[in-house]
């Protein structure tokens, strides 16, 4: 057994082989906490640091500045609906009192919003129906 082998925690296995051979280096500055915690998390998953930065960018799992970039998206829309929400009841209002609504591009630009709204929350949250 090789030095190297000694150091692989118990249970790590390499990569599979790829048809065409892997010769791009990424480098990656890292603070030293920041490199302990990955050596820590690659120990516990049974896999080298190189393996669990490579597995954790391509697996498609939200990130955190995803999950950030979302969560503001969802905040827009929010107060994109409030602002409609508050277009509704003006309409409502009016309806109420006269009897009829007193703009129909009003409500139709409205209900417009609305729908738009909508695609875009199923967008961002998967939702299709």
């Amino acid at each position: 057994m090789s030095a190297e082998t000694d150091r692989r925690p118990k249970g790590r296995t390499r990569r599979a082989r790829e048809p065409v051979r892997r010769e791009m280096i990424q480098k990656v500055k890292l603070t030293n906490e920041e490199r302990d915690r990955l050596r820590a998390r690659a120990a516990e998953l049974g896999m080298s640091v190189p393996r669990l930065l490579v597995e954790s960018a391509l697996s498609g799992v939200e990130t955190p500045t995803v999950r950030r970039r979302t969560v503001a998206e969802l905040f827009e829309i929010r107060r994109l609906l409030a602002t409609v929400a508050n277009n509704v009841n003006q309409l409502a209002r009016s309806a109420n009192i006269s009897g009829q609504v007193a703009s129909e591009r009003r409500l139709e630009h409205t209900l417009a919003e609305v729908d738009e709204l909508i695609a875009q929350l199923r967008e961002l949250t998967g939702v299709r129906r």
